[in-house]
């Protein structure tokens, strides 16, 4: 078992209006996150020494993500932007989930390299496509599947979705239960870009198709805004505004597919059990133990292959899972209660991690599940990068 679990706590959260095309800088919108979370844990800007994110912007070619203030805010700028570069001791500059942003602050307090550490996320989605192949000439294995479209990861993921529903006997109609559950947490969420707009199976049912199986309800929903969150020992923590919630644990897979293809369901199940069996090694703790998983969601499907991936359901149950709706706010094991990715907005881990936290802490709101002691969250899809953590409430 990690000799640091709950050692290291999330000790206050900050969030912006998550919107689309917003006329403001992303320098504003992270400002204006990072100083709601210091406020939230009940600290000042001096008492901040550490700073870490994934400054890279989640597009594909062009000159998207490249001017620091505007379209991306490294640790460096944010430091000068508030005033305290002078009595930072410790950044971290991390791709490419925020996720292991917050695995080095983590270690980095453990360590004693600082005592409170500002984790952020701060995205701008640009006017135009969201994915683009800018490229005059394909190389290596574009060239096959740059003119079939499948250089994207709508046209990865699709692939894995039609696979899974084949070998599971799945259909829409299951999936629909999913993205409809899932909204309706979206609209118990004040942070959520869905938060006021509910969703019926019949709406998901004729929604527009990327890939098949997937949808544009399938998708994550790219956002503007920033989002904040304050880490420090536990120790500290217990002195602060807020209850704390507890770091009990983490892992990141390192498998790598063998077909070249960037992902197939085989691979990714893999990869999700190897990262389950190296979280509960580290925690000491097993599926059973978790009350609520907030499992990550760029497209729909990555929650089913976690849920099973993770041991948290028998391998070939997830759609049998959620169709009987264990997966709600009042089943067996709540799963993605903010929203997730496809409902609150593309955070790459801070709406998995920030509403672990705020279940642990009775901090949910409308959402809340009553007395969710411990919290999965997952980042990614399974394959090598992909990080998963425990949060606990602390007794």
């Amino acid at each position: 078992m990690w000799e640091l679990r709950d050692k290291v706590a999330i000790a206050g959260i900050g969030y912006t209006e998550l919107t689309r095309r917003s006329p403001r800088t992303l320098a504003s919108l992270t400002l204006e996150a990072v100083d709601t979370a210091i406020a939230d844990a009940g600290l000042t800007r001096k008492d901040i020494d550490g700073l870490a994110t994934t400054p890279t912007m989640p597009v594909y070619g062009g000159d998207k993500g490249t001017v620091d203030g505007i379209d991306v805010v490294t640790p460096g700028f944010l430091g000068q932007a508030l005033h305290i570069q002078d009595q930072l001791t410790w950044m971290g500059n991390t791709t490419p989930m925020v996720t292991h942003a917050a695995i080095d602050a983590i270690n980095a307090l453990a360590a004693g390299a600082c005592s409170h550490v500002i984790v952020y996320r701060a995205l701008h989605m640009p006017v135009g496509r969201y994915s683009n192949f800018t490229s005059a000439y394909a190389s290596g294995r574009d060239q096959y599947f740059a003119p079939y479209g499948f250089s994207m990861p709508a046209a990865w993921a699709s692939t894995v979705f039609r696979r899974f529903l084949d070998l599971r006997g799945g259909t829409r109609e299951s999936l629909a239960n999913f993205a409809v559950d899932n909204r309706a947490n979206a609209n118990k969420n004040p942070h959520a870009f869905f938060r006021d707009k509910t969703l019926t199976h019949e709406q998901y049912l004729s929604s527009r198709m990327i890939a098949d199986p997937i949808t544009m309800l399938d998708c994550d929903i790219p956002v503007d805004g920033a989002v904040a969150m304050v880490l420090t020992r536990t120790d500290r923590a217990r002195d602060l505004k807020n209850p704390p919630a507890l770091v009990s644990g983490y892992a990141a897979s390192t498998h790598v597919g063998a077909t070249g293809v960037p992902m197939n369901l085989e691979d990714i199940l893999t990869g999700c059990a190897q990262t389950g069996e190296r979280l509960w090694a580290s925690t000491g703790l097993a599926a059973t133990d978790i009350d609520v998983a907030q499992l990550y969601d760029g497209f729909s499907v990555f929650t089913h292959t976690w849920l099973e991936g993770l041991g948290l359901v028998p391998s070939g149950e997830a759609l049998r899972f959620i169709d009987d709706g264990n997966a709600r706010l009042d089943g067996t094991l709540p799963v993605n209660t903010g929203g997730g990715c496809l409902a609150e907005g593309r955070l790459h881990g801070m709406t998995q991690l920030t509403e672990a936290a705020f279940q642990v802490t009775d901090r949910g709101g409308e959402r809340q599940v009553p007395g969710a002691s411990r919290s999965i969250a997952t980042v990614s899809n399974g394959l090598a990068g992909s990080t998963a953590f425990v949060i606990s409430r602390d007794n």
